[in-house]
């Protein structure tokens, strides 16, 4: 098994345990916020599945039916993901709304108040764990970055549950609300981004200097006449028009192709490069 996909797995068991605990307390209390709360750590339960299998299969060799990989695996669960992340998040603001005009009974206690604690506790740690090792995989990135959202969440709600401890109920359905609000906002971002993956959208144009950058350091290279990049899944394809010496053989001037290829595509992000060769 990879790395990578032992890291997800890690996510998996966490966001369970946590899914677990909290829908627990929730039903017991009759929290509005801890029950949002649990529905969002179930979306995380199932976005850790689906960044599983994701990694695992973008983590495959190319093969005859997928030339250049299967890099779009990633951004595509990641797609499916942010849809029913929408859904509950809709569910979740109905049902709080509704609430928050019916006079409903809580029998919040210590456990809920602990039981949010201790998901701050994890959620800061998956998110700095998660960030870290992801740097250069989107998907676990993607992990840390809906971790260090769910600290707020889990705040928030906190601040619903010990409103609602001291008598203030309706402060749970207005946190209720809130999360509501930040899982359509986890929604729309995970699939604006993703969308552009699938698309083919252009990588920044950071990436793309460090790319020019690269192609000019390599000997014979005379200069650039065009840079064209797009992703593929999370990963990028280039193709790049260089100038050499139209005077030098064809096999140095294929040498100096190679070398510019095998330079770029040392690049983390980069999945497959093209080059052309424009005798000047």
């Amino acid at each position: 098994m990879h790395k990578s996909e032992k890291i997800t797995i890690i996510g998996i068991l966490l966001n369970t345990f946590l899914f677990v605990i909290k829908i627990v307390v929730g039903l017991v209390s009759k929290s509005t916020a801890i029950i949002s709360d649990a529905v969002n750590s179930f979306v995380d339960v199932f976005s850790a599945i689906s960044i599983f299998f994701a990694v695992r299969t973008s983590n495959k060799k190319p093969d005859e039916t997928h030339p250049f990989g299967h890099d779009r695996a990633e951004p595509l669960a990641a797609f499916f993901v942010a849809i029913l992340t929408f859904i509950l998040g809709f569910e979740i603001a109905k049902a709080a709304f509704e609430n928050l005009f019916n006079t409903s009974s809580h029998n919040i206690g210590i456990p809920a108040i602990v039981v949010l604690l201790l998901t701050i506790v994890i959620k800061s740690g998956m998110a700095g764990y998660y960030l870290k090792k992801g740097k250069n995989r989107p998907a676990i990135k993607a992990i840390g970055v809906d971790s260090r959202n769910d600290v707020l969440v889990s705040s928030i709600a906190l601040l619903g549950v010990v409103g609602s401890f001291y008598g203030y109920y309706k402060l749970d359905d207005v946190a209720a609300l809130v999360i509501s609000i930040f899982i359509f906002n986890s929604a729309y971002n995970l699939a604006r981004e993703n969308i552009d993956y699938l698309m083919g959208k252009c990588p920044p144009k950071k990436q793309i200097e460090k790319l020019k950058q690269k192609t000019l350091e390599i000997k014979g290279v005379k200069g650039i006449n065009d840079v064209r990049a797009q992703y593929v899944g999370n990963k990028i394809q280039v193709e790049i028009h260089i100038e050499v010496d139209e005077n030098i053989s064809t096999k140095k001037s294929h040498d100096i192709g190679k070398k510019v290829q095998r330079a770029i595509e040392k690049i983390p992000e980069i999945n497959k490069t093209f080059i052309h060769i424009d005798p000047v």
